[in-house]
Protein backbone atom coordinates (compact mmCIF):
# COMPACT_ATOMS: atom_id res chain seq x y z
CA UNK A 1 0.00 0.00 0.00
CA UNK A 2 1.63 3.33 -1.00
CA UNK A 3 0.62 5.91 0.98
CA UNK A 4 2.36 9.23 1.17
CA UNK A 5 2.53 10.21 4.77
CA UNK A 6 0.56 13.71 6.00
CA UNK A 7 1.37 14.21 9.68
CA UNK A 8 4.63 13.61 10.99
CA UNK A 9 5.95 12.90 14.85
CA UNK A 10 8.49 12.04 16.47
CA UNK A 11 9.05 9.65 20.00
CA UNK A 12 12.20 8.01 21.63
CA UNK A 13 10.58 4.67 21.49
CA UNK A 14 7.62 3.59 19.84
CA UNK A 15 5.89 0.48 20.85
CA UNK A 16 3.90 -1.65 18.10
CA UNK A 17 1.24 -3.24 19.79
CA UNK A 18 -0.96 -2.74 22.75
CA UNK A 19 -1.44 -6.68 24.20
CA UNK A 20 1.03 -8.05 26.81
CA UNK A 21 4.31 -7.53 25.00
CA UNK A 22 3.68 -4.38 24.57
CA UNK A 23 2.28 -3.08 27.29
CA UNK A 24 4.97 -4.52 29.61
CA UNK A 25 7.39 -3.03 27.65
CA UNK A 26 6.19 0.35 28.37
CA UNK A 27 5.69 0.08 31.69
CA UNK A 28 8.95 -0.70 32.10
CA UNK A 29 10.41 1.91 29.94
CA UNK A 30 8.28 4.15 31.68
CA UNK A 31 10.10 2.91 35.32
CA UNK A 32 13.59 3.83 34.11
CA UNK A 33 11.84 7.29 32.76
CA UNK A 34 11.53 6.70 29.38
CA UNK A 35 9.28 7.55 27.02
CA UNK A 36 7.13 5.74 24.62
CA UNK A 37 4.50 5.75 22.28
CA UNK A 38 2.13 2.80 21.79
CA UNK A 39 -0.10 1.94 18.85
CA UNK A 40 -2.17 -0.95 17.85
CA UNK A 41 -4.16 -1.68 14.64
CA UNK A 42 -7.18 -2.92 16.74
CA UNK A 43 -9.63 -0.70 18.44
CA UNK A 44 -9.28 -1.43 22.15
CA UNK A 45 -6.41 -2.63 24.13
CA UNK A 46 -5.58 -6.53 24.87
CA UNK A 47 -7.61 -7.33 21.12
CA UNK A 48 -6.70 -10.74 21.21
CA UNK A 49 -7.59 -11.41 24.11
CA UNK A 50 -11.04 -9.84 23.68
CA UNK A 51 -11.50 -11.65 20.35
CA UNK A 52 -10.15 -15.58 21.76
CA UNK A 53 -13.00 -17.78 22.48
CA UNK A 54 -14.95 -17.54 25.04
CA UNK A 55 -14.02 -20.96 26.87
CA UNK A 56 -10.09 -20.28 27.06
CA UNK A 57 -8.41 -19.82 29.99
CA UNK A 58 -4.35 -19.69 30.95
CA UNK A 59 -2.71 -22.85 30.98
CA UNK A 60 -0.13 -21.22 33.48
CA UNK A 61 -0.56 -20.47 37.08
CA UNK A 62 -1.75 -16.67 37.82
CA UNK A 63 1.32 -16.04 39.87
CA UNK A 64 3.74 -16.92 36.77
CA UNK A 65 1.53 -15.11 34.66
CA UNK A 66 2.05 -11.40 35.77
CA UNK A 67 3.48 -8.86 33.83
CA UNK A 68 5.96 -6.49 35.59
CA UNK A 69 4.70 -3.96 38.13
CA UNK A 70 1.30 -5.46 38.72
CA UNK A 71 0.31 -9.32 40.22
CA UNK A 72 -2.76 -10.54 39.84
CA UNK A 73 -5.80 -10.07 42.29
CA UNK A 74 -5.32 -12.07 45.88
CA UNK A 75 -8.95 -13.65 44.73
CA UNK A 76 -8.05 -14.69 41.49
CA UNK A 77 -8.29 -18.43 40.08
CA UNK A 78 -5.33 -20.65 39.66
CA UNK A 79 -5.76 -20.04 36.00
CA UNK A 80 -7.26 -17.14 34.79
CA UNK A 81 -10.13 -16.86 32.34
CA UNK A 82 -10.01 -15.54 29.08
CA UNK A 83 -12.37 -12.10 30.85
CA UNK A 84 -10.08 -12.24 33.52
CA UNK A 85 -6.89 -11.92 31.35
CA UNK A 86 -8.72 -8.73 29.29
CA UNK A 87 -9.61 -6.93 33.10
CA UNK A 88 -6.02 -7.70 33.89
CA UNK A 89 -4.52 -5.78 30.61
CA UNK A 90 -7.10 -3.18 31.51
CA UNK A 91 -6.23 -2.72 34.64
CA UNK A 92 -2.19 -2.68 34.03
CA UNK A 93 -2.44 0.02 31.45
CA UNK A 94 -4.25 2.09 33.77
CA UNK A 95 -2.05 1.31 36.78
CA UNK A 96 0.82 2.19 34.67
CA UNK A 97 -0.71 5.26 33.00
CA UNK A 98 -0.40 3.66 29.17
CA UNK A 99 -2.88 5.65 26.91
CA UNK A 100 -2.43 3.40 23.40
CA UNK A 101 -3.06 5.56 20.22
CA UNK A 102 -5.36 2.83 18.88
CA UNK A 103 -6.38 2.58 14.92
CA UNK A 104 -3.12 2.89 13.80
CA UNK A 105 -2.03 0.10 10.89
CA UNK A 106 1.40 -0.28 10.50
CA UNK A 107 2.45 -0.40 7.19
CA UNK A 108 6.35 -0.51 7.14
CA UNK A 109 9.56 0.42 9.17
CA UNK A 110 12.78 1.23 7.32
CA UNK A 111 15.98 2.70 8.53
CA UNK A 112 15.94 7.09 8.90
CA UNK A 113 17.39 7.97 6.21
CA UNK A 114 18.60 11.17 7.80
CA UNK A 115 20.21 9.19 10.67
CA UNK A 116 20.29 6.97 13.28
CA UNK A 117 16.74 5.65 14.27
CA UNK A 118 13.74 4.54 12.52
CA UNK A 119 10.69 5.98 10.21
CA UNK A 120 7.34 3.98 10.87
CA UNK A 121 4.70 4.64 8.40
CA UNK A 122 0.66 4.20 9.27
CA UNK A 123 -2.29 3.39 7.35
CA UNK A 124 -3.72 6.52 8.44
CA UNK A 125 -1.10 8.79 6.83
CA UNK A 126 1.30 9.09 9.58
CA UNK A 127 5.14 8.27 9.64
CA UNK A 128 6.18 8.19 13.33
CA UNK A 129 10.17 8.65 13.62
CA UNK A 130 11.70 6.95 16.55
CA UNK A 131 15.20 6.39 18.40
CA UNK A 132 13.99 3.03 18.65
CA UNK A 133 11.51 0.81 18.19
CA UNK A 134 9.76 -2.34 20.19
CA UNK A 135 7.68 -4.71 17.89
CA UNK A 136 4.83 -6.66 19.84
CA UNK A 137 2.69 -7.45 17.21
CA UNK A 138 2.53 -11.00 18.80
CA UNK A 139 3.74 -14.68 16.96
CA UNK A 140 -0.47 -15.19 16.13
CA UNK A 141 -0.55 -11.93 13.90
CA UNK A 142 -2.03 -13.87 11.10
CA UNK A 143 -4.21 -16.67 10.64
CA UNK A 144 -2.66 -19.99 8.35
CA UNK A 145 -5.53 -21.06 6.45
CA UNK A 146 -4.23 -23.92 4.41
CA UNK A 147 -6.68 -24.24 1.44
CA UNK A 148 -8.05 -27.66 1.43
CA UNK A 149 -7.78 -30.35 -1.23
CA UNK A 150 -11.63 -30.11 -2.55
CA UNK A 151 -12.66 -27.37 -0.71
CA UNK A 152 -14.48 -25.71 -3.34
CA UNK A 153 -17.26 -29.04 -3.91
CA UNK A 154 -17.45 -29.35 0.05
CA UNK A 155 -20.52 -27.52 0.12
CA UNK A 156 -20.47 -26.78 3.73
CA UNK A 157 -18.03 -24.18 5.88
CA UNK A 158 -14.15 -24.01 6.90
CA UNK A 159 -13.52 -21.79 8.89
CA UNK A 160 -10.26 -20.96 10.84
CA UNK A 161 -10.25 -21.35 14.53
CA UNK A 162 -9.61 -17.23 15.13
CA UNK A 163 -13.32 -17.11 14.42
CA UNK A 164 -14.50 -19.42 16.91
CA UNK A 165 -15.93 -17.84 19.97
CA UNK A 166 -18.33 -20.82 21.23
CA UNK A 167 -20.30 -24.09 20.34
CA UNK A 168 -23.66 -22.24 19.97
CA UNK A 169 -23.63 -21.45 15.86
CA UNK A 170 -22.28 -25.10 15.44
CA UNK A 171 -25.53 -26.83 17.35
CA UNK A 172 -26.49 -29.95 15.93
CA UNK A 173 -23.77 -30.07 13.22
CA UNK A 174 -20.96 -32.22 12.55
CA UNK A 175 -17.89 -30.43 13.41
CA UNK A 176 -13.84 -31.46 12.33
CA UNK A 177 -11.36 -29.87 14.03
CA UNK A 178 -8.02 -30.05 11.51
CA UNK A 179 -5.19 -30.19 14.17
CA UNK A 180 -4.56 -30.92 17.68
CA UNK A 181 -2.67 -27.80 19.29
CA UNK A 182 -3.84 -26.35 22.56
CA UNK A 183 -6.61 -24.51 20.58
CA UNK A 184 -7.98 -27.59 18.29
CA UNK A 185 -7.90 -29.57 21.18
CA UNK A 186 -10.18 -27.39 23.87
CA UNK A 187 -12.00 -26.24 20.76
CA UNK A 188 -13.14 -30.08 20.37
CA UNK A 189 -13.23 -29.92 24.16
CA UNK A 190 -15.84 -26.82 23.99
CA UNK A 191 -17.93 -28.33 21.16
CA UNK A 192 -18.70 -31.96 22.83
CA UNK A 193 -19.23 -29.77 26.23
CA UNK A 194 -22.10 -28.23 24.61
CA UNK A 195 -23.71 -30.99 22.72
CA UNK A 196 -22.10 -31.02 19.65
CA UNK A 197 -20.58 -33.37 17.20
CA UNK A 198 -16.99 -33.13 16.66
CA UNK A 199 -14.02 -35.23 16.30
CA UNK A 200 -10.59 -34.22 15.49
CA UNK A 201 -8.08 -34.75 12.50
CA UNK A 202 -4.17 -35.39 13.84
CA UNK A 203 -1.68 -35.53 11.30
CA UNK A 204 1.29 -36.06 13.40
CA UNK A 205 2.61 -37.09 16.28
CA UNK A 206 2.05 -34.91 19.29
CA UNK A 207 2.64 -34.29 22.87
CA UNK A 208 0.31 -34.54 25.38
CA UNK A 209 0.71 -33.57 29.52
CA UNK A 210 -2.40 -32.66 32.06
CA UNK A 211 -2.13 -29.83 33.08
CA UNK A 212 -2.45 -30.66 36.47
CA UNK A 213 -0.23 -33.94 38.14
CA UNK A 214 -1.10 -34.98 41.18
CA UNK A 215 -2.74 -31.54 42.45
CA UNK A 216 0.85 -29.51 40.82
CA UNK A 217 1.02 -27.13 37.92
CA UNK A 218 2.67 -28.94 35.12
CA UNK A 219 4.16 -25.47 33.91
CA UNK A 220 6.03 -25.58 37.49
CA UNK A 221 7.18 -28.56 36.53
CA UNK A 222 8.32 -27.55 33.10
CA UNK A 223 10.54 -24.92 34.99
CA UNK A 224 12.29 -26.98 37.48
CA UNK A 225 13.20 -29.40 34.80
CA UNK A 226 14.49 -26.94 32.02
CA UNK A 227 17.13 -25.79 34.97
CA UNK A 228 18.45 -29.81 34.88
CA UNK A 229 21.04 -30.51 32.52
CA UNK A 230 19.21 -31.22 28.94
CA UNK A 231 19.90 -34.80 28.69
CA UNK A 232 18.39 -35.48 32.26
CA UNK A 233 15.53 -32.75 32.30
CA UNK A 234 14.22 -34.43 28.83
CA UNK A 235 14.35 -38.25 30.53
CA UNK A 236 12.51 -37.06 33.40
CA UNK A 237 9.91 -35.00 31.44
CA UNK A 238 9.29 -38.61 28.98
CA UNK A 239 8.89 -40.44 31.98
CA UNK A 240 6.44 -37.85 33.05
CA UNK A 241 4.46 -37.87 30.10
CA UNK A 242 4.37 -41.58 29.38
CA UNK A 243 3.35 -42.47 33.53
CA UNK A 244 0.96 -39.67 33.52
CA UNK A 245 -0.78 -39.33 29.95
CA UNK A 246 0.13 -42.99 28.69
CA UNK A 247 0.24 -44.26 24.91
CA UNK A 248 -2.92 -43.39 22.93
CA UNK A 249 -2.29 -44.99 20.00
CA UNK A 250 -5.25 -46.92 20.26
CA UNK A 251 -7.24 -43.69 20.41
CA UNK A 252 -5.61 -43.08 17.16
CA UNK A 253 -3.19 -40.47 19.33
CA UNK A 254 0.49 -41.04 18.20
CA UNK A 255 2.99 -39.72 20.94
CA UNK A 256 6.41 -38.08 19.81
CA UNK A 257 9.34 -39.28 19.93
CA UNK A 258 10.83 -36.34 21.75
CA UNK A 259 10.25 -35.43 24.46
CA UNK A 260 7.99 -32.24 25.48
CA UNK A 261 11.10 -30.37 26.66
CA UNK A 262 12.90 -31.04 23.96
CA UNK A 263 10.21 -30.12 21.47
CA UNK A 264 9.66 -27.25 23.29
CA UNK A 265 13.32 -26.00 23.30
CA UNK A 266 13.98 -26.81 19.60
CA UNK A 267 10.80 -26.71 17.91
CA UNK A 268 9.13 -23.78 20.03
CA UNK A 269 6.35 -26.05 19.58
CA UNK A 270 4.20 -26.04 23.00
CA UNK A 271 2.93 -29.77 23.94
CA UNK A 272 -0.73 -29.68 23.92
CA UNK A 273 -1.99 -29.36 27.82
CA UNK A 274 -4.87 -31.45 28.68
CA UNK A 275 -7.37 -29.56 30.26
CA UNK A 276 -10.22 -32.34 29.56
CA UNK A 277 -10.09 -33.01 25.93
CA UNK A 278 -7.96 -36.54 26.61
CA UNK A 279 -11.22 -37.95 28.56
CA UNK A 280 -13.37 -37.47 25.88
CA UNK A 281 -11.63 -39.10 23.04
CA UNK A 282 -11.32 -42.22 25.32
CA UNK A 283 -15.00 -41.94 26.28
CA UNK A 284 -15.78 -41.82 22.51
CA UNK A 285 -17.44 -38.80 22.58
CA UNK A 286 -14.55 -37.06 19.97
CA UNK A 287 -13.15 -39.23 17.35
CA UNK A 288 -9.60 -39.01 15.60
CA UNK A 289 -8.81 -39.40 12.65
CA UNK A 290 -5.67 -39.22 10.53
CA UNK A 291 -4.69 -36.24 7.77
CA UNK A 292 -7.23 -34.82 5.34
CA UNK A 293 -6.46 -36.92 1.72
CA UNK A 294 -9.59 -34.28 0.50
CA UNK A 295 -13.08 -33.13 0.61
CA UNK A 296 -15.83 -34.53 -0.31
CA UNK A 297 -19.40 -33.15 -1.01
CA UNK A 298 -20.70 -32.88 3.03
CA UNK A 299 -17.89 -34.82 4.15
CA UNK A 300 -14.16 -35.55 3.99
CA UNK A 301 -11.97 -38.64 3.10
CA UNK A 302 -8.97 -39.43 5.25
CA UNK A 303 -5.28 -40.34 4.20
CA UNK A 304 -6.19 -43.86 5.65
CA UNK A 305 -9.38 -44.20 3.05
CA UNK A 306 -12.12 -44.01 5.41
CA UNK A 307 -14.86 -41.07 4.71
CA UNK A 308 -17.04 -39.53 7.24
CA UNK A 309 -19.67 -36.68 6.59
CA UNK A 310 -19.25 -32.94 8.11
CA UNK A 311 -20.78 -30.19 8.05
CA UNK A 312 -17.89 -27.56 9.27
CA UNK A 313 -14.09 -27.62 8.52
CA UNK A 314 -12.68 -25.90 11.41
CA UNK A 315 -9.10 -25.14 10.54
CA UNK A 316 -6.91 -25.18 14.18
CA UNK A 317 -3.70 -24.74 12.07
CA UNK A 318 -1.73 -22.05 13.62
CA UNK A 319 -0.68 -18.25 12.98
CA UNK A 320 1.76 -16.97 11.25
CA UNK A 321 3.74 -14.02 13.05
CA UNK A 322 4.19 -12.02 8.86
CA UNK A 323 7.11 -9.84 10.48
CA UNK A 324 8.78 -9.81 6.57
CA UNK A 325 5.52 -7.38 5.92
CA UNK A 326 6.62 -4.75 8.67
CA UNK A 327 10.49 -4.72 7.23
CA UNK A 328 10.33 -4.99 2.98
CA UNK A 329 13.58 -3.31 2.49
CA UNK A 330 15.30 -4.63 6.09
CA UNK A 331 16.32 -8.64 6.24
CA UNK A 332 15.51 -9.95 9.43
CA UNK A 333 17.15 -12.90 10.85
CA UNK A 334 13.71 -15.53 11.43
CA UNK A 335 14.02 -18.57 12.77
CA UNK A 336 12.53 -21.58 11.01
CA UNK A 337 8.95 -20.67 12.52
CA UNK A 338 9.60 -17.03 11.26
CA UNK A 339 10.59 -15.92 15.05
CA UNK A 340 13.14 -13.28 15.77
CA UNK A 341 16.35 -15.38 16.74
CA UNK A 342 17.22 -12.49 19.38
CA UNK A 343 15.00 -9.60 21.84
CA UNK A 344 17.75 -7.55 20.17
CA UNK A 345 18.85 -5.84 16.66
CA UNK A 346 21.91 -6.28 16.09
CA UNK A 347 23.79 -4.21 12.75
CA UNK A 348 21.21 -3.27 10.44
CA UNK A 349 18.12 -3.58 13.05
CA UNK A 350 19.92 -1.78 15.81
CA UNK A 351 17.48 -0.14 17.88
CA UNK A 352 14.80 -2.24 17.00
CA UNK A 353 13.13 -5.19 20.01
CA UNK A 354 11.38 -7.99 19.46
CA UNK A 355 9.60 -8.57 22.09
CA UNK A 356 6.34 -11.19 22.72
CA UNK A 357 8.15 -14.09 20.12
CA UNK A 358 10.33 -16.61 22.42
CA UNK A 359 7.97 -19.23 22.58
CA UNK A 360 10.79 -21.76 23.20
CA UNK A 361 10.92 -20.63 27.01
CA UNK A 362 9.35 -23.44 29.46
CA UNK A 363 6.98 -21.85 31.77
CA UNK A 364 4.46 -19.68 29.34
CA UNK A 365 4.76 -17.03 27.05
CA UNK A 366 3.32 -14.39 29.69
CA UNK A 367 6.10 -15.31 31.78
CA UNK A 368 8.72 -14.98 28.82
CA UNK A 369 6.97 -11.67 27.72
CA UNK A 370 7.43 -10.26 31.45
CA UNK A 371 11.62 -11.04 31.17
CA UNK A 372 12.04 -9.75 28.01
CA UNK A 373 10.09 -6.50 28.54
CA UNK A 374 12.44 -5.48 31.67
CA UNK A 375 15.65 -6.46 29.73
CA UNK A 376 14.80 -4.57 26.71
CA UNK A 377 13.80 -1.93 29.10
CA UNK A 378 17.02 -1.91 30.77
CA UNK A 379 18.67 -2.11 27.09
CA UNK A 380 17.51 0.83 26.05
CA UNK A 381 17.91 3.05 29.77
CA UNK A 382 21.87 2.00 29.35
CA UNK A 383 21.20 -0.12 32.70
CA UNK A 384 22.35 -3.33 31.17
CA UNK A 385 23.33 -4.91 28.16
CA UNK A 386 21.06 -7.36 26.71
CA UNK A 387 22.68 -11.05 25.70
CA UNK A 388 21.11 -14.30 25.06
Amino acid sequence: MDITPTTRSEVDTLVIGAGPAGLATAACLARHGERSLVIDQAGEVASSWCQHYERLHLHTVNTHSALPGLPFPDGAPRYVSRLGVVDYLTRYADRHGIEPELGETVLDIAPSTTGAGWNTRTASGRLIASRQVVVATGANRRPRAPTLPGQDHFGGRVLHSREYRNAKPFANQRVLVVGMGNTGAEIALDLVEHGVRAALSVRSPINIVYRDVLGRPTQLSSILLSKLPPAVGDAAATLLRNLSVGDLGRYGLHTADVSPLRQLREDGKTPVIDVGTVARIKSGDIQVYPGIQTLLHGGVRFTDGTEHPFDTVLLATGYDAALHELFPATPLPLDARGMPVDVVGRGALAGVYFVGFDVRQPGGLLRAIAAQAQRVADHIAGTESVQR
